[in-house]
């Protein structure tokens, strides 16, 4: 039995398709959009992480470092530095702080700052909010 493949078939084709896809389209955003909600951590975004942020930006720490797998992958991911340091916000201020002025000779190395006790307390305070996110367990082991 031969059939022909019609204007009006190959028309209702693209028409169903396209409903069914447009439907499918925003079915997956009206979820995403309540899963995404569940997961919010803005309940614990105060000025100080928020100019911890800043700081973050300024000093342009995503061209080495991934915060929550966004960046460069020169130096470690800091997403979940927080429980890496054994939620220790002074253990991150002394990370910080004790980068030797002209790195370690032969290794890459982390700049040393200077950085203000507020500036240290705020990236510190910024660093705890990002490991603090539901990344839906990633990444996938604490050592990111």
């Amino acid at each position: 039995m031969h059939e022909v493949f019609t204007k009006s078939m190959a028309r209702n084709i693209y028409y169903g398709g396209s409903l069914f896809f447009i439907l499918l389209f925003l079915a997956l955003t009206f979820d995403s959009q309540t899963a995404i909600a569940t997961r919010d951590n803005h309940e614990n975004l105060t000025p100080q992480v928020a100019a911890g942020k800043r700081l973050w930006e300024t000093n342009n720490c995503v061209g080495c470092h991934t915060l929550l797998g966004e960046g460069a992958y020169f130096a470690p991911e800091l997403g979940n530095v927080y429980k890496r340091m054994g939620e220790n916000k002074e253990a991150i201020k002394v990370w910080i702080k004790t980068r030797p002025v002209d790195g370690v000779p032969g290794r890459r190395s982390m700049p040393q700052f200077n950085f203000t006790e507020e500036q240290l307390d705020n990236i510190a305070e910024f660093l705890k909010y990002t490991s603090e996110i539901n990344t839906n367990n990633w990444p996938p082991n604490i050592q990111g």
